[in-house]
């Protein structure tokens, strides 16, 4: 099926689309804040930039969109244009997080990925259940995990 866009106005919308500072990150920060927790956003100085480092903790935390990163659930469709480009970029994207996990984690951190649907979608946690998990993982947990919309589980690499 061809793209129903012309290629200037699909690249319009594709510039469009944010790369941080994103409103699922708004309230990510928002929730970090009221916990009293402290971060770092985008540090450029760690593999994979991460979205928000807690240094006290040793944790860093990925916002990931489901469909930019390849989640496995309702909010995930591949597309029906150009079906073979965007399975090798959503590939190489998954490739790529699963390199910086790896790298941040050989370095002595803890990684956490809250995945989109957890923020958004019929099925999001409430904030104050996003909270509790953040909480629990920042304090208790000691290994690398990830929050979707079903809650907080261990993480497991694609």
């Amino acid at each position: 099926m061809a793209d129903v866009h012309s290629s200037e106005i699909r690249s319009k919308n594709m510039r469009a689309i944010r790369q941080q500072d994103t409103a699922i990150e708004q309230r990510i920060a928002l929730l970090l804040k009221d916990r009293g927790f402290t971060y770092r956003v985008q540090d450029k100085n760690l593999p994979g930039r991460p979205d928000f480092v807690l240094l006290e903790q040793q944790a860093i935390i990925f916002v990931h969109g489901c469909f930019w990163h390849r989640h496995h659930c309702y909010l995930f469709k591949i597309p029906a244009t150009r079906t073979e480009f965007w399975i090798g970029k959503i590939n190489s994207n998954v490739e790529r997080d699963q390199r910086y996990v790896k790298q941040l984690q050989e370095n002595g951190w803890k990684v956490l990925i809250i995945w989109e649907c957890a923020l958004r979608g019929k099925l999001r946690l409430s904030d104050e259940d996003l909270q509790e998990r953040l909480e629990e993982w920042l304090l208790v947990m000691k290994e690398n995990a990830e929050i979707d919309h079903q809650g907080i589980h261990h993480y497991r690499a694609p």
